[in-house]
């Protein structure tokens, strides 16, 4: 490949510079790790990300799979790519080494995941998908099912999915009808006859590994109404993966999507046309506390792969901009002038901020929160790691829908840079721009995360993850206040905490006397406020590093300093200053969506 789809100095820099990730490596579980095995392991997923995954990204959007025979196929590039990713050891770098892991802090795992998901986020969501239900078996499952799974997901023999939705229960899981009827005599007492449908479940069906793991909320006969009577099913494809033998699991058709065609999605049937058997993981009734683990690494991974699409989206237009030459710049009078590099027209270099911003606040976002996960499970300190638990229950909502939501703009935006290139589809741009367009509805639509956000989250445990949120940022801006260039955006940010503060108790206090679904109606324009200010802080967090730098730093680097500074001004000045009006709108209680009647539309 001739163009890099991620910056990788802005890698760097977010890693080590802000984050200060090399430091992890003080604390026992990372001990064996240092700057240089970090850069190698994610120089191998950058390298493996285009020799094994973007050349045939392109392909199996067209070619998506198909039935034959009774069989999925997918190209043969799909399978050589995944095995090439499980071989590499990604799909277990963050588990013991005694179970084949590498041991890898969550946030350099994530800055290599960043390069698969821009290289061809269809094939790598394989991938995904077996790392999440491995870490749910080594969480939940028993001692026999740890032997039994947990080394063939890690090592990418089996892969594995995510069985939640239902015909008509989507996000209302309470409502799901898949039942879970005790085995009976000859079984052991935690398997279970499955019958059911699911729907939308991605890597359903394929023939890419010898087995597939369905990770499958049921309902055991007789449990409660509701989440409460939720249970978690492992529900294999084959009974026994060495003979095949098959254990009920039907395919009832694939779905044809907008966009990330070379994942399968799948209808699946259980126990329709003979008896499926699975085995619950965890207690009875807890299943859907189980598969929030599994749910809120989907989300944060949902999260990273629109931050990738639209950083890859991003740099195509940049390299476009700089190389198309086109018009000549206002007040030229002379037409024998050579054309200009676009990127000298105004316009174009609004655009691209743009992108830049969100592109790359984004990474800031996702990185952030896998740090939080190194913090939560790895900090000496009891108190950092309350924090952080806190704080990431509150950020991954915003880490699930933000990049995609913006994202999606930012990927518009480098469509209009390219012009009539953008939107043809010799060029990756429009395939980025349909591929994004899933990640604001998959994994709970941003809808839901708005709920989720305002409903509980920023309640949760008296309000310790918006507290731990809130010193943070004003952590920030004392740090900028120091700093004479970044006075006045320290200031802004000051008064969008103070604000969000406000309106946050504004909505909490009226909650109490008022109808939930009236509370909240407005939970999106909330997200939306809540994530334009998580951004601000990120990025006078990331000026405040270039800032800092910037008196010693080389030419080159200087340039680049000066670029953090300058989409940290952008933020400030064309996105932030939006917060207002949504605040305003959220404090005084607008109605007219709410009130809105069925007929009147």
């Amino acid at each position: 490949m001739t163009l890099s789809l991620l910056n990788v100095r802005d890698l760097e820099f977010q890693l080590y510079e802000v984050l200060g990730a090399h430091t992890l490596t003080s604390r026992t579980r990372y001990a064996d790790h240092s700057r240089e095995t970090f850069d190698a392991v994610i120089a191998t997923a950058r390298q493996l990300a285009e020799s094994h995954f973007a050349t045939h990204r392109q392909a199996s959007d067209e070619q998506e799979p198909f039935v034959r025979d009774g069989s999925v196929v997918t190209p043969d590039a799909v399978q050589q790519a995944v095995r090439a990713m499980a071989d590499a050891g990604f799909i277990s770098a963050t588990h013991d080494y005694d179970v084949g892991g590498m041991q890898l802090p969550h946030v350099i795992t994530t800055a290599a995941l960043i390069w698969f998901d821009a290289a061809n986020v269809a094939t790598a969501s394989y991938a995904m998908l077996a790392s999440g239900v491995a870490n749910l078996v080594a969480a939940f499952g028993t001692a026999d099912q740890r032997d039994r799974f947990l080394d063939p997901l890690l090592t990418g023999r089996f892969l594995g999915t995510m069985a939640l939705t239902e015909a008509d229960a989507g996000s209302s899981l309470a409502d799901l009808r898949t039942r879970a009827t005790p085995a009976g005599d000859g079984y052991a007492a935690n398997i279970y006859k499955i019958s059911g449908t699911k729907m939308w479940i991605s890597g359903g069906e394929h023939e890419l590994s010898e087995n597939i793991v369905h990770m499958v909320l049921a309902r055991i006969d007789g449990a409660p109404p509701g989440v409460r009577g939720i249970s978690l099913m492992l529900v294999p494809r084959f009974r026994d993966s060495a003979t095949r033998a098959t254990n009920g699991v039907v395919l009832g058709g694939l779905i044809h999507k907008m966009g990330w065609r070379g994942t399968t999605s799948t209808v699946l049937n259980f126990g329709e046309q003979e008896e499926c058997f699975g085995e619950l993981i965890g207690e009875p009734h807890r299943g859907l506390a189980c598969m929030f683990q599994m749910m809120n690494e989907a989300r944060i991974g949902v999260g990273r792969a629109g931050t990738a699409m639209a950083y890859a989206a991003y740099r195509h237009a940049l390299d476009y901009a700089r190389t198309r030459r086109q018009g000549r710049l206002p007040g030229e009078k002379d037409p024998a002038r050579a054309a200009v590099p676009i990127i000298e027209h105004p316009d174009v270099r609004r655009m691209l901020l743009a992108q830049k911003a969100i592109a790359e606040g984004a990474l800031a976002l996702i990185l952030e929160c896998a740090q939080l996960v190194d913090d939560e499970h790895t900090s000496p300190d009891a108190s950092v790691r309350r924090d952080a638990s806190a704080l990431l229950e509150v950020l991954t909502p915003i880490a699930k829908a933000w990049p995609g939501e913006a994202g999606q703009e930012a990927i518009s935006l480098a469509m209009q840079t390219l012009g009539g290139y953008g939107f043809a589809r010799e060029y990756p741009v429009e395939q980025y721009y349909r591929d994004n367009r899933l990640n604001p509805i998959h994994e709970g639509t941003n809808g839901v995360q708005a709920l989720d956000l305002l409903g509980r989250k920023v309640t949760q445990d008296n309000g310790a993850g918006l507290r731990a949120l809130l010193r943070r940022m004003r952590t920030v801006v004392t740090s900028a206040e120091e700093d004479g260039e970044l006075v006045t955006l320290a200031a802004q940010l000051s008064a969008a905490v103070d604000q969000l503060e406000r309106v946050t108790t504004t909505l909490l206090s009226r909650a109490a006397s008022i109808a939930p679904s009236r509370a909240l109606a407005n939970a999106t324009a909330y997200l939306d406020l809540v994530s334009r200010t998580v951004v601000a802080w990120l990025w006078l967090k990331r000026a405040c590093v270039a800032c800092s730098a910037l008196p010693s730093a080389p030419p080159s680097d200087a340039a680049f300093y000066r670029g953090k500074v300058q989409a940290a001004r952008y933020w400030f000045g064309w996105e932030l200053t939006q917060t207002v009006a949504i605040a305003e709108l959220l404090e005084r209680g607008d109605t007219v969506p709410y009130d809105m009647q069925d007929a009147w539309f």
